[in-house]
């Protein structure tokens, strides 16, 4: 049967309905949207107003949530249900084609800042790696007729990614009030989506690693930053990804909460800090008889680390390298909780390239 809103204020002991109205017009609906698309339920960033296709037709609103999913928001103004169900359909149809670099750019233009410093503003860390791995179809309306409803049903139940949402505008005296119904929704009240297909991953350019550098975890960045190295552990899941670091990699070393430090190639593989050995002045020497400021050491002081919880070191040979006074950080760059990953942003990769004055050959 058709979304119908009703909303009552309680005057004492009894029920007054609010008088349902008209929105001054559905463009108003779509301004509301754009100035604030979480009222649709979900943290979303508009990327898009009035997105030109390649088919000439524009696509009221289009948006992205944290997890880097696209939603394409249309609205029914006066179409017919056959007319609007088409119309979000062949718009995801494209939308679906968006390559990562297309989105970006896209959002770019329209948001008049760099995507990735907008992304955060929005939803306090960088954008996935992956963009678009589940796109959303929303038909947004002011009133949802059985025929609406019965189609969008039926192509949900094939896994289209398609929903509707309902607006009632509500008047009480001299206020205003907006209340949503979403057709399908989860157990938690959300609008449910079926339905997954693959996203558009980062491409990686092969040769840059993000490292963490976990500065005061029982080791220190001067010493990283004076003898050449990058080391993780306390737990095998800080020191498995460091381990996975290939000799001859590019690290581009982050201290949390800081920024960025160094740019660096790896000269050898992770080993346990007591077997380590560095590359200083032309010789390899025992990282363990250097003059540190850290213990390199985990658990009970002064009994044996197992490999579980031993420190790992790899030997760097630093290209660029700056004190944790000098870290760089620009909004919507790239970090990460592992101690090392692939880094496939290109936002990051080029602020840092600029601010190291390094270039794609590590020279």
């Amino acid at each position: 049967m058709p979304v119908e809103m009703r909303m009552w204020r309680i005057d004492g002991e009894r029920p007054r309905p609010l008088k349902s109205s008209m929105l001054p017009s559905e463009a108003a609906l779509e301004d509301f949207l754009e100035q604030d698309p979480s009222l649709l339920g979900t943290r979303l960033l508009v990327v898009g107003r009035q997105v030109r296709t390649p088919y000439g037709k524009f696509i009221d609103l289009l948006a992205i949530d944290g997890d880097g999913n696209l939603h394409v928001l249309e609205l029914k103004r006066d179409k017919t249900p056959r007319d609007v169900v088409a119309q979000v359909l062949d718009y995801g149809s494209w939308v679906a084609t968006l390559t990562r670099e297309q989105i970006i750019d896209l959002a770019s233009d329209h948001l008049g800042q760099p995507f990735e410093a907008a992304f955060e503003e929005v939803f306090g860390s960088a954008p996935p790696d992956e963009l678009n791995a589940e796109l959303e179809l929303t038909v947004v309306a002011t009133d949802l007729d059985a025929s609406s409803e019965r189609i969008v049903t039926y192509l949900r139940d094939f896994g289209v990614p398609i929903n509707a949402v309902f607006f009632s505008y509500l008047k009480d005296d001299d206020r205003s009030y907006l209340a949503r119904s979403w057709l399908a929704t989860s157990e938690e009240g959300q609008p449910a989506t079926p339905g997954k297909k693959k996203g558009k991953r980062a491409e990686w350019n092969g040769q840059d690693w993000f490292v963490s550098f976990g500065d005061g975890l029982g080791r220190a960045w001067e010493d990283g930053h004076d003898y050449g190295f990058v080391s993780a552990g306390g737990d095998i899941w800080y020191s498995r990804t460091l381990r996975s670091l290939p000799v001859g990699a590019r690290v581009n070393v982050h201290i949390p909460s800081h920024g960025y430090v160094a740019i660096g190639e790896t000269l050898g593989e992770a080993v346990r800090f007591d077997e380590a050995n560095v590359f200083v002045k032309n010789e390899w020497v025992p990282l363990a008889n250097q003059a540190l400021r850290a213990t390199y050491s985990h658990g009970p002081t002064g009994q044996p680390q197992s490999d579980a919880i031993a420190e790992y070191v790899v030997p760097v040979r630093w290209i660029a390298s700056r004190p944790k006074s000098d870290a760089f950080w620009e909004k919507g760059m790239f970090a990460n909780q592992n101690s090392a990953c692939k880094l496939r942003q290109e936002f990051t990769l080029e602020r840092l390239a600029r601010h190291f004055g390094v270039d794609g050959d590590n020279s």
